[in-house]
């Protein structure tokens, strides 16, 4: 059984006992539960539910695992012959979470 959930415009493919990495969220501490309500498609065993834009009444529950980081991205910007240069860095935050159940 499987399910695609969205978060925060982004979409993932999740079963149960997955790691996912979702959309960063400082209020969720280590062993806090999550509830994905936006399933857009709900797989179990052949019988396929797809969702006009989400599946009714479905639901992935997950539970928090911890925060990480993404790779560092270097942004650099430039004016030719004006002497112009800006470098800067980014690391985007995450929140890993383990899915618990998908509810169907």
């Amino acid at each position: 059984m499987y399910a695609i959930i969205s978060d925060k415009g982004q979409q993932a493919r999740v079963q149960v006992g997955d790691v996912v990495r979702c959309a960063y969220r400082a209020d969720a501490e280590p062993g806090q539960s999550i509830t994905f309500d936006d399933v857009l498609l709900v797989s179990n065993e052949g019988d396929v539910r797809t969702g006009t834009p989400k599946v009714d009444g479905a639901s992935v529950a997950g539970e928090v695992v911890g925060h990480s980081k993404g790779k560092k991205l270097v942004v650099f910007r430039f004016k030719r012959r004006k002497n112009v240069r800006v470098k800067r860095g980014h690391r985007q935050k995450y929140t890993d979470v383990r899915i618990t159940s998908i509810n169907a």
